[in-house]
């Protein structure tokens, strides 16, 4: 008999997952699609789906990217984050 160790999900970071849902509202709110903001912003569209699931961890350069593709600031794009 095999035993297998059953391992949990790990959990998401907050600060990761409320980044996320604010991409994925300016992107919405703007009618952008993932392919359409990834163009926009030069990023491929499964970072920007991974971005938006909060499973990716950008960097600022890619923060600001986002940011100017969306037509928002930088700190309307972090709102709520590590609060």
């Amino acid at each position: 008999m095999v035993r297998r160790m059953i391992h949990p999900m790990p959990r998401r970071d907050r600060t990761l997952t409320t980044f996320g849902k604010n991409v994925c509202r300016f992107r919405t709110q703007k009618g952008f699609s993932q392919d359409k903001l990834a163009e926009k912003a030069n990023l491929d569209r499964t970072y920007v789906s991974g971005i938006e699931r909060g499973v990716r961890n950008p960097s600022i350069t890619v923060v600001i990217k986002l940011a100017r593709a969306l037509g928002v600031t930088t700190d309307q794009l972090c709102k709520g984050v590590g609060a």
